[in-house]
């Protein structure tokens, strides 16, 4: 029997409608993704399922006895709650039981004269809470809380997005749900908490429908796709990976039937404009059909556009863009950065990975020269123009119409040498018209992270450093925004817990390992990942008390394979380790190029020696790359 059945549901808010007669089901066991644009209506479809919305039309049907638990993207708690109280708030009507039982317990122990009238109601309630069996719900919300890193005794309003995040998962499954609605569930979380988050949810058995836009935590989790288009709920079974070769190939199709309605209905129109042949008695069914035709034209809806992007890259830097030896930075007794060194050259782009309160942004203003350190020296290059994006959008006036926040004092904006008026520069960004003069407060999430992209692109810079630009854009918008800073020929630094992303469109990582340790590692997030896996493998396991290592007394063994694992590069090899990034990229470039060519099936009429040569070269370059990329590894290994 289905958990949740929903029937021909219909929703709008103005005009156009985010439900148009639509049909889900969720059974026993289903891990479910629901994928879609921003402001499609995936969070409205949610709350109405949670119940805490209302449908305009259709129905929902929940299995009877069914508990169900809902986490919302921006979890609300009331601040002067304990970790606790908020778990336990979260199941039902033995929450209030629990609270009205410790309120009399609490009164009992303050000097209280009726202790005897006290005595008996707390009798009451402990017989009543015995019967509904909410100590084992104590209990398990204790467990809940202890899951996920939490101290029951701290105050909501003390706690970090992160912290209230996984507390709102915390309180969901302590009153464990049979189906569980979440809303951009890894939001504020950092990798770790992430990665724990999939094989917690994985693992508990718990049948699930949630949103998100991190295609690594779907491919992981999903085990179907549902994808909300245009009002309609498509479902794809398998992993995101699935969906997205079943989707490219239904686009294709849709674009095809459309021209040949398209081509239909132009056809007709043609031939009613000829007047008296059209109206003629025996022609009436052909008219009826025209009307038929421009009905059912005026009810598509067509795919919403894509964002047209482009960066000002402005003028190159100098080659050196930062230099940083030996650099150390606490705040009081917390030592942020240790002893760190590094050098950034123009053109790379730099992922930076930690935990949450690892200290990111203070190792990038160290790295751009906007505090100083404790110890140690940075040395900055010329030229040097940068932009932010910062994940809190205090960047952005709350009161500010668009059109000012984009071009303030001025109706044109200036991307490189072209000159763009502001309304056809926001739609680019995918914002209508009759949006240039709404205010920012108007706007959704995802809408404020692409009116902070198009401010920030609307101005040269060489240096772009991005904290979080992911948050709440959706997989398309993903996409296009990783194509973009692939091409960007200037510096980048990316804050981000995307992984998919990371691994996208960085090509070398700085990441935290505690303690203010920072380590350099070539590639994206899975290499850095692969590379610390070898590392803790290769780690021999620490000696018990009184154990020696075979070899020298003291230990003088490992000593040896730990210098031997430290070795210094020569200068030769440091040279050639500098020159693999630009002789790899040549010959990606290059294998770009050859396929290009391949996939035009002119080349094999006109031409077919050169169409195999191509195709030669291609498998040179594919046995190239590969021993390009383990002489790097050999050479950066640790």
């Amino acid at each position: 029997m289905p958990l949740l059945t929903l029937s021909d549901a219909s929703l709008a808010y103005g005009r156009v409608p985010l439900l148009d007669h639509a049909d889900l089901q969720i059974d026993p066991g289903e891990r479910v993704a629901l994928i879609g644009r921003n402001g499609g209506g995936k969070s409205s479809l949610l709350r109405a399922l949670a119940g805490q919305g209302a449908l305009d039309e259709g129905s929902i049907r929940r299995q009877p006895g069914m508990r169900l638990g809902y986490v919302a993207q921006e979890p609300a708690f009331d601040p002067s709650f304990s970790v606790f109280q908020a778990v336990v708030e979260g199941m039902g009507e033995v929450s209030a039981l629990l609270a009205r039982y410790h309120a009399v317990a609490q009164a009992m122990a303050g000097a209280s004269a009726d202790q005897a009238a006290l005595a008996g109601r707390l009798h009451e309630l402990q017989e009543e809470l015995e019967a509904r069996r909410a100590w084992s719900f104590e209990a398990q919300a204790e467990r809940a809380i202890q899951r996920f890193s939490l101290d029951p005794d701290d105050t909501v309003g003390t706690l970090s997005g992160g912290q209230k995040k996984r507390l709102a998962l915390a309180r969901a499954l302590a009153a464990s749900p049979d189906l569980l609605l979440l809303d951009e569930p890894t939001n504020h979380l950092d990798v770790g908490a992430i990665e724990w988050l999939e094989e917690l949810l994985r693992s508990s058995g718990v049948s699930l429908l949630f949103v998100t836009h991190d295609r690594r935590f779907l491919d992981r989790v999903a085990t179907r796709i549902v994808e909300l288009d245009r009002g309609r709920l498509r479902s794809f079974p398998g992993c995101f990976a699935d969906y997205q070769q079943r989707k490219e190939r239904m686009l294709r199709d849709e674009a095809v039937q459309n021209a040949k309605f398209d081509k239909l209905l132009a056809r007709e129109e043609v031939w009613i404009r000829r007047g008296i042949e059209a109206r003629r008695t025996r022609n009436e069914g052909r008219v009826l059909r025209l009307e038929r035709l421009r009905r059912e034209r005026a009810a598509r809806r067509e795919r919403q556009g894509r964002v047209e992007w482009a960066i000002d890259a402005g003028d190159r830097s100098g080659r050196l863009v930062a230099e940083l030896v030996g650099v150390g930075k606490s705040f009081g007794e917390k030592r942020v950065v240790r002893d760190f060194s590094c050098r950034v050259l123009r053109g790379d782009r730099i992922g930076v990975i930690g935990p949450n309160g690892a200290g990111k942004t203070t190792l990038l203003r160290l790295i751009l020269g906007e505090i100083r350190p404790d110890a140690g020296v940075v040395r900055l290059g010329t030229k040097i123009q940068t932009a932010y994006f910062d994940q809190f959008r205090s960047q952005l006036d709350e009161d500010a119409t668009l059109a000012e926040l984009i071009s303030p004092g001025s109706d044109f904006v200036e991307i490189g040498k072209e000159r763009r008026h502001v309304i056809g520069y926001l739609g680019d960004f995918l914002f209508a018209p009759e949006r240039a003069r709404s205010p920012v407060h108007s706007l959704s999430g995802g809408e404020r992270n692409r009116l902070l992209l198009a401010r920030l692109f609307a101005r040269p810079a060489n240096v772009l450093v991005l904290d979080e630009p992911t948050n709440d854009l959706d997989i398309e918008t993903l996409e296009l925004l990783e194509q973009l800073l692939q091409d960007y020929p200037g510096t980048l630094f990316l804050v981000s817990h995307d992984r998919a992303f990371l691994d996208n469109v960085v090509t070398q990582t700085i990441a935290a390992e505690g303690d203010g340790i920072w380590r350099e590692c070539a590639g994206g997030y899975q290499d850095w990942a692969d590379w610390r896996a070898r590392r803790r493998a290769d780690e021999p396991p620490p000696l018990r008390s009184g154990e020696r290592e075979e070899g020298a007394p003291g230990g003088k063994a490992r000593e040896s394979a730990a210098e031997d694992r430290a070795r210094k590069l020569s200068y030769r090899e440091t040279r050639e380790l500098a020159e693999l990034p630009g002789r790899i990229g040549a010959l990606e470039d290059e294998q770009k190029k050859i396929a290009a060519r391949l996939e035009d099936p002119a080349l094999y009429q006109t031409d077919p020696r050169a169409a195999n040569d191509l195709a030669a070269r291609l498998a040179e370059i594919d046995g190239e790359l590969t021993a390009l990329l383990e002489r790097w590894e050999e050479l950066d290994r640790p």
